[in-house]
């Protein structure tokens, strides 16, 4: 049987009249949405009514001093969200024979990781992918990785973890910790220090490595801070004691004054790092160059061991 065609009001709808409806929808305020859209609020409340008229259904309460969905509402905005993914999908498949990630590949990586990594991978990159900008996104692992399910970024580097479906993984490298000391710890002067032999009460330690084998509980002590590793190296300097950091930020940690790193006795704790990318997208041969280039320089790096794919 003949689908039925779409109706006169509806295909009046533009994508961009559907963004400013989900710009309304994520920031709760046609004034927020305005002003994100470069949009006057009249234009984009005529807008948002334009779109409401065609599906003959509102979408929005008005009236609050938040702008909130209607039941109803919530269901079309979903079925907008799908609608505007598969035009970027479309527009990046049109561009995907033209050149790698269509021009740009919007990379989100840890706060612990980019500063240490990017470094190496800024000038080899153009050689791989000429005339291919890279975007980068700090962040935290799960939002980088919400963002990439979002169609915010095209890929993210974080450690393995329980992601949403729809996204595919690939693993790349493990990285070890090693031991960061204030100058004047006890064991500051050994080559290599067994995390047996330590108070766990004098850590302070990143989020990523607290769970990774120490004696005792340093989360009972309140010594878990969720900051950058120079701050991480500033607390050290300040408290004493010791951290657990990743060894690619080896040679920026050392050059801090009153700083020393060791290594771990016997088999170190580290991270594992992945590459995650949409299942749907299509530069998966791209993304897959880029995870090869990122092993070829993880071979190169002092203390990073690949991981053996299944």
């Amino acid at each position: 049987m003949q689908r039925s065609m779409i109706s006169m009001s509806l295909s009046a709808v533009s994508i961009r009249d559907l963004a400013l409806v989900q710009a309304v929808h994520r920031h709760g305020s046609f004034n927020s949405a305005a002003r994100a859209m470069h949009i006057s609020p009249s234009g984009l409340s005529h807008q948002v009514q334009k779109v409401e008229q065609a599906l003959g259904s509102p979408l929005f309460e008005r009236g609050g001093r938040r702008i909130v969905p209607t039941a109803g509402g919530q269901r079309l905005l979903e079925q907008i969200d799908a609608v505007l993914a598969a035009a970027e999908h479309l527009q990046q498949a049109a561009r995907a024979g033209e050149v790698a990630f269509g021009g740009e590949l919007r990379l989100g990586v840890p706060a612990t990781l980019g500063p240490y990594l990017l470094p190496h991978l800024i000038g080899p990159f153009p050689q791989h992918f000429p005339g291919v900008r890279l975007s980068l996104s700090e962040g935290k692992p799960r939002g980088l990785l919400r963002r990439l399910h979002e169609g915010e970024l095209d890929a993210v580097l974080g450690p393995p973890a329980t992601a949403a479906s729809g996204l595919a993984m690939r693993p790349l490298f493990f990285e070890p910790w090693e031991l960061m000391f204030r100058a004047d710890h006890p064991q500051a002067s050994r080559r290599s220090v067994a995390l047996e032999q330590l108070d766990a009460g004098e850590a302070t330690l990143m989020s990523e490595s607290h769970a990774d084998g120490l004696p005792g509980d340093a989360t009972d002590n309140g010594h878990v801070q969720d900051v950058s590793l120079e701050s991480l190296a500033a607390l050290v300097s300040l408290r004493g004691g010791y951290a657990l950091v990743p060894v690619l930020a080896h040679d920026r940690l050392a050059s801090m004054p009153g700083i020393v790193l060791t290594k771990i006795k016997g088999q170190a704790p580290g991270r594992e790092i992945a590459l995650y990318w949409r299942e749907a997208s299509p530069w998966r041969n791209d993304l897959q160059t880029f995870a090869e280039l990122l092993r070829k320089l993880a071979r190169q790096r002092p203390g990073l061991k690949l991981i053996d794919e299944p």
